[in-house]
């Protein structure tokens, strides 16, 4: 059964049972991912958009406006990823293919960043069920331990909202669009004007 995520104010740290049954239901093959996580939950899995979900993919910094903006002006969010310096937003089947055209439309929509839309016939890679324990290259490093070229070692994929329920709500287009249209606006000029994109590609884990 769908929720809003607005019937809680919590959200999940990790990948619940039902969660992750959710997850598996966008395969074509959910015994079989299930049986990856049981022998490795600590692994990330590729799975198909289109089904169970679309994926969006936002540039870091834009997509926890996005996602900030969803959580305190209007109806929440569904799972949340990040991976690889992007946010990724999980919504309804279909958002892949119309966000773009929307977004096309808007006076505001040049002004996001590139969007990364995966939708039917696209994968992406989804965080292990249970983030790993951090190596020494994820744990704070030490003044003097900085790397020489002074940046900082990428964090490993992991869940901002993990899924919890086997039907979690999810946003659709209108919805990211007006998201993403506000958050545009609340930075204005300062963000380059960009073509969005649908990705026919696997999202990289």
């Amino acid at each position: 059964m769908s929720r809003s995520p607005q019937d809680s104010l919590h959200t999940a740290a990790f990948v619940t049972p039902a969660g992750a049954d959710w997850l598996a239901s966008a395969s074509a093959s959910p015994r079989g991912v299930q049986a990856l996580w049981a022998a490795a939950p600590t692994a990330p899995v590729t799975l198909p958009c289109g089904t169970a979900f679309d994926v969006i993919s936002m540039d870091a910094l834009f997509g926890r406006r996005v996602v900030g903006r969803l959580w305190t002006d209007g109806p929440g969010t569904g799972p949340v990823a990040a991976q690889g310096g992007r946010v990724m937003l999980f919504a309804t089947p279909g958002t892949a293919q119309r966000l773009p055209a929307l977004l096309g439309w808007e006076e505001w929509g040049a002004a996001a960043p590139p969007l990364l839309c995966y939708g039917r016939g696209d994968a992406v890679t989804v965080p292990p069920l249970f983030p790993p324990d951090p190596g020494p290259q994820e744990a704070a490093p030490l003044e003097h331990d900085a790397p020489e070229s002074g940046v900082a070692p990428m964090p490993s994929p992991r869940w901002l909202v993990a899924p919890d329920v086997r039907g979690p709500w999810l946003p659709g287009p209108e919805v990211l669009l007006w998201a993403c249209v506000r958050a545009a606006r609340a930075v204005g000029g300062d963000l380059v004007s960009t073509a969005v994109t649908c990705a026919p590609a696997a999202f990289p884990g």
